[in-house]
């Protein structure tokens, strides 16, 4: 048997005709499937029972052996041929078409480039003439003038052989001389050839030569022949993987395989008749021609000319295509499987559920858990054998549903909503049975999931193993995922009426009923609010005792306050307890933004599990008062300003006057519109301001927009101000404002402008979704590797860090970026020199409060891009786990959650460009369009100059040009050429740093990293990353950006090769240079130099080590072909090649340091020698 434990890693080769031969168990020698009146297969056809195995378990095909398995298990009948066991052997066991010619494999010969036509120094188009029998090749010039591989027409052919006489030389066409070509290659005297040549060659030669020596290194090194790649004999795939269904009608339904090898049978055997017949050679020729189509077809169907097409011309599916794509082997069957014990429901709300509750409909649960309940009733004495309980859950009778009970407790299901963006969108709930068809989700994990309550529907998973249960409740349990893993902020913070009832409770008014009461304790003032003697917004004072011996003390607040904080920890930290133990620790008003910290500080404070229940009374609490606080918008909340009217009067005076302004020649229509915009965007924002003054703070309008349980001040505006300036279709604004107000009504020609861009919103919507998908793929992609290895990698290496500003404005403050870091060294107050962060220790948020307070402005912090781990990164370079709030484990999967919480958040971008007045690159990119733009490292719309050297900035006048000169201190001169048109970004006289922006506009980041180096580049992606996600209000941590950039980064070309085995201009993992190198200075010989290389996300995924993981991501047939040749090993270290062959993922639990461990009762432990510290007992 094949198990998955027991192999490290995964080899794919060429298979030599032997090998091909080997697999197979006998030949298919005609092109029939199954007999139309039996229904059984016909024998040497593509579904023979001989070859592939019966049909039914232990039957076979003449029906000499049935029934009987235990006797005849392994016989093979002497009648039929075919062997007596299981029908899943068809599945498994393969066959093979003898070809009666050679013919190529077309993924070697037309492959971009071609591997043939490089080893054998040939162009594809003049090997496609030899293939397709359009030219003759020398094989062997003999004594004549013909040169060795020349290619040959029909008629020079004719005349050569007139000239020279038929035996004097060998020249053949097809494959079979390929076939000899490529057996008369030396790979060893080819090799030292092409590296001699390299020395001297330069330009397009030297191209060309490093990749002739690639292939024939490859070649060399994987001891791969290179006429394998001309087939004898062509492999036949298990009928179970091509199947023939029959239909209702009677029709068969048949994969479009079983077409293309009947075609190839067909033709070979053809070609067999007329070689035995002796056909003329025309004829021949042709019949060999269409041979070799027929197997280009069976392996990569329209690769070459049109493709075959089935009924109703649609081409049929090759071998390549069943690996290819959304729809291929890979990404279909392989990265993710369907599975049982699965149901899926729309939801409902469960206001009442516990935090780590759903409720699952009885039905639904019955059908989940029906092995479970079947053995419960078993055990129980209810049903005397399985049989018997089956037919019980079946007829559901009242013993099933206690049984059920008793099985769902403690056993935690998974709930799923898709699109999972990220790993919030599965978490496991206790489940709770509950009437009805819909499940029940607790409101306050909505945002996790995004979902709301309009007809969503969720997937349920019932854990089934006990190790799996066990990750479910302590990984996946809702309190576990209290905080984003993104930023570290909690994602279950109340919304909506829990916000409004959370606000309305914690309001304060003047003068109500019971203002300035006092009671001896707070059941007392409940007794007072209870029976309507005071108000709930009332200021009163109550005695707060800390425990019963404790005499008191008054503390004043409002009633809604004190209820509030009943219900919450009262140590939480807004106010010090050393000095003050009876002040409400909330006495504020609660908007959406303060019951999040509040959630923040418990968590840190008090840990989930205190979180969640805290969470839950909170939720309680904000139904309930939300429902008394009655909240109801009508048109009359909607009050008018009174000066909107002047307001406007006057903007239409002055953009008269700009019109006659212009209309004199006084100013340019550009001017004239940006002065028309400014003016309307002005007054709209005054009318805002005078209607924001005139709502009151108890307009429920304005109370819903405050506390940010709906709307905002832009909607506010909208309803009762003035709409204000629209954008069209393409982004630009409209001239012409709407005046008027949804209250008012809008005017026709308003009501038109403002359809324009609301199709675009959502337009854009349906757009970005899908861009931001695919974004997130290839994110995944290139950093599912990065996972925790280790503890301290023991780098001394860091990044210099300071807040991050746009201009005068702060994107990230400091704070932002340090907390949860590490040092590189100790950080020392600048005025006391006290130290206030040691080197090895975590910065915590008081630590990062005490450094932005002593005026530190920079920090150099430890972080993954100067990880030195061998594989994957270092917990103390990458710092906290945002979602737990502590330490990294090792095994963490960290490159999975960066491209999560880096796409996530993705859809939330705009996919606008804005147009900004006068730049000559036109558009600045933004919003999702930006963020592409920099991980795939391309040259940006919109490019800056950037100054290669330091130094002053001088202008000159080069005609209707201004170009920049930066003379260096040397005195050097460096000449910039600036594009007409173009803002600059420097003075006359100013000093500039390398890599300093001349015009505005984006960098290269290719240029960055020429001038820079390493670490500008890796700077420069995680600042402008940052600044679009920022300026939408995203919050992202640096870390997760840091960790993508790694990987673009983590690729190297090779200069000069000198002692090494890499090849000049070869592609190579940082890593796997840096431990090459080291090995060969320890032997005193000299190492390879080389360069760092940027590469974009997908073409760094494509160039990762392990050929699985690429060829599972795109460009499947490339990946596969150049793996084939190399005979590239896959050491199985990423996620998604074990996935892909079915192992347990190396991250979390599935790591090998923890598979190892063997738990001992305490009793048995042995006694480990004291002084020996690497003994632990576990």
């Amino acid at each position: 048997m094949f198990e998955l434990d027991n192999f490290e890693s995964i080899k794919i080769g060429l298979a030599s005709p032997e090998k091909i031969r080997e697999w197979s168990y006998g030949e298919v020698k005609k092109p029939e499937t199954i007999n139309y009146r039996t229904l059984k297969p016909e024998k040497d056809g593509l579904f023979c029972e001989a070859i592939f195995g019966p049909q039914k378990d232990w039957e076979c095909h003449c029906g000499k052996y049935k029934k009987d398995r235990a006797r005849h298990k392994g016989v093979i009948c002497d009648k039929c041929g075919v062997e007596v066991t299981r029908a899943k052997v068809r599945r498994e066991r393969m066959a093979h078409i003898e070809l009666a010619t050679p013919v190529s494999h077309i993924w070697y010969f037309k492959g971009i480039p071609s591997r043939m036509g490089l080893l054998l120094d040939m162009s594809p188009r003049l090997l496609e003439k030899i293939l397709y029998f359009a030219s003759y090749v020398v094989i062997d010039p003999g004594e004549t003038n013909l040169t060795e591989n020349a290619l040959l027409s029909e008629k020079e052919y004719r005349d050569a052989i007139e000239t020279h006489g038929r035996n004097s030389f060998v020249a053949k066409m097809g494959a079979e001389a390929v076939k000899e070509m490529l057996k008369k290659l030396n790979l060893e005297e080819l090799s030292k050839d092409l590296k001699g040549k390299l020395k001297d060659a330069s330009g397009q030669k030297r191209i060309k030569a490093i990749r002739r020596l690639e292939v024939v290194e490859a070649f060399k090194q994987s001891g791969n022949d290179p006429s394998w790649m001309i087939l004898d004999v062509i492999p036949v795939i298990p009928p179970e993987l091509r199947p023939m269904v029959q239909l209702d009608g009677g029709r068969f339904a048949t994969s479009d395989l079983n077409d293309l090898y009947r075609r190839v049978i067909n033709r070979n055997n053809r070609l067999k008749k007329l070689l035995e017949l002796g056909a003329p050679d025309i004829i021949i020729r042709n019949e060999k021609r269409m041979l070799q189509e027929a197997v280009d077809a069976l392996i990569d169907n329209g690769r070459k000319g049109r493709p075959v097409t089935g009924p109703g011309n649609r081409p049929l599916k090759s071998l390549s295509d069943m690996l290819k794509g959304k729809q291929g082997r890979f990404r279909q069957n392989l990265l993710g499987k369907r599975v049982d014990y699965s149901g899926r429901s729309v939801i409902v709300v469960g206001p009442d559920l516990k935090f780590y509750q759903c409720g699952l409909p009885k039905k639904m649960a019955l059908e989940l858990f029906k092995p479970f309940v079947m053995n419960g009733l078993v055990e129980k004495g209810y049903a005397q054998n399985i049989k018997n309980a089956k037919r019980m859950v079946e007829k559901v009778k009242p013993e099933v549903w206690e049984v059920l009970e008793e099985v769902i407790k403690g056993h935690p299901v998974l709930l799923n909503r898709a699109p999972t963006l990220h790993r919030l969108g599965i978490q496991a709930f206790e489940p709770v049975l509950v009437e009805g068809k819909a499940i029940k989700l607790h409101p306050l994990v909505c945002t996790a999931y995004n979902a709301d309550f309009d007809g969503d529907q969720m997937a349920v998973h019932v854990p089934l193993s006990v190790e799996a249960q066990a990750e479910g409740r302590f990984l996946m349990l809702s309190p576990n995922n209290i905080m984003a893993p993104k930023d570290g902020s909690p994602i279950t913070t109340p919304s909506q009426d829990m916000v409004l009832g959370a606000y309305y409770l914690t309001m304060e008014e003047e003068g109500v009923q019971g203002t300035g009461s006092v009671y001896k304790d707070f059941d007392e003032m409940m007794l007072a609010y209870d029976n309507k003697q005071v108000h709930l917004h009332a200021r009163v004072r109550v005695r707060i005792k800390l425990d019963e011996n404790d005499k008191g003390q008054l503390v004043e607040s409002t009633v809604g306050r004190f209820i509030f904080n009943n219900n919450i920890p009262q140590n939480l930290g807004y106010v010090d307890r050393s000095v003050d133990k009876y002040s409400l620790e909330v006495d504020f008003i609660l908007a959406k933004n303060q019951i999040g910290k509040v959630i923040d500080k418990c968590f840190r404070k008090h840990g989930n599990t205190a979180t969640a229940l805290m969470l839950d009374k909170i939720k309680d609490l904000g139904f309930k008062y939300s429902t008394k606080g009655a909240m109801t918008v009508s048109v009359a909340d909607m009050i008018i300003p009174e000066e909107k009217h002047d307001l406007v009067r006057q903007a239409e005076e002055k953009v008269a006057k700009y019109e006659k302004n212009f209309k004199r020649g006084l100013m340019s229509d550009e001017e004239r519109y940006e002065r028309v915009i400014e003016t309307w965007a002005a007054t709209t924002d005054l009318v805002t301001d005078a209607l924001m003054k005139n709502l009151g703070p108890l307009n429920n309008i304005n109370i819903m927009a405050v506390s940010g349980a709906r709307g905002s001040k832009n909607q506010i505006r909208q309803l009762a101000g003035m709409r204000g300036l629209m954008a069209n279709a393409s982004g630009k604004t409209v001239e012409i404002p709407v005046k008027s107000n949804f209250r008012e009504g809008l005017t026709v020609l308003e009501y038109f402008t403002s359809s324009h861009g609301a199709r675009k919103g959502l337009a854009d919507t349906a757009l970005r979704t899908a861009d931001s998908g695919y974004l997130t793929r290839r994110l995944v992609d290139v950093s599912q590797d990065v996972i925790i290895r280790e503890i301290d990698c023991g780098t001394t290496e860091g990044i210099e860090v300071s807040a991050f500003k746009d201009g005068n404005e702060v994107i990230e403050q400091l704070y932002d970026r340090i907390v949860g870091r590490y040092p590189v060294s100790d950080v020392p107050h600048p005025q006391t020199g006290e130290i206030i962060a040691r080197k090895g220790e975590e910065i915590s948020e008081d630590v990062a409060e005490a450094i932005v307070a002593a005026g530190i402005t920079t920090l150099v912090l430890r972080t993954v891009l100067n990880c030195k781990s061998k594989h994957g990164v270092c917990a103390t370079c990458y710092g906290r786990n945002l979602a737990t709030g502590k330490n990294v484990n090792v095994g963490e999967a960290v490159g999975i959650i960066a491209a999560q919480s880096i796409g996530e958040p993705g859809t939330q971008l705009t996919m606008r460009t804005f147009h900004t007045g006068g730049v000559a690159g036109g558009d600045i990119t933004q919003g999702l369009p930006r963020v592409e733009e920099l991980f795939e490292a391309r040259k940006p719309k919109g490019l800056s100059v950037i100054t290669e050297v330091a130094g002053t900035v001088k202008f000159v006048e080069n005609g209707k040009r201004k170009d920049i000169i930066v003379t260096t201190e040397s005195g050097e001169e460096h000449e910039y050429q600036i594009p007409y048109g173009a803002m600059l970004k420097v003075r006359d006289g100013q000093h500039v740093k390398p890599g300093e922006q001349l015009t505005q506009g984006s960098i290269n980041p290719h240029d960055i990293l020429r001038v820079n180096g390493v670490i500008g580049v890796q700077d420069y992606i995680v600042k402008e990353v940052q600044r679009v996600y920022r300026l939408q209000g995203v919050d992202i941590n640096d870390k997760h950006i840091e960790i993508i950039a790694r990987q673009m980064l983590s690729k190297v070309k090779i200069e000069e090769p000198n002692d090494s085995t890499f090849l000049s201009g070869a592609l190579m993992s940082l890593a796997e240079v840096r431990r090459s190198n080291e090995k060969l200075e320890e032997e005193g010989k000299e190492p390879a130099t080389f360069k760092q290389v940027l590469l974009g996300i997908t073409k760094a995924s494509l160039a990762t080590d392990s050929f699985l993981s690429a060829a599972s991501f795109q460009e499947t047939t490339r990946v596969l072909t150049e793996a084939a040749i190399k005979g590239s090993k896959d050491n199985l270290i990423g996620l998604k090649e074990n996935v892909i062959i079915g192992k347990l993922i190396p991250a979390g639990t599935g790591l090998k340091r923890y598979k190892s461990i063997h738990i001992t009762n305490l009793e048995e432990t042995p006694n480990y020698p004291k002084q020996d510290g690497d003994n632990i007992a576990l």
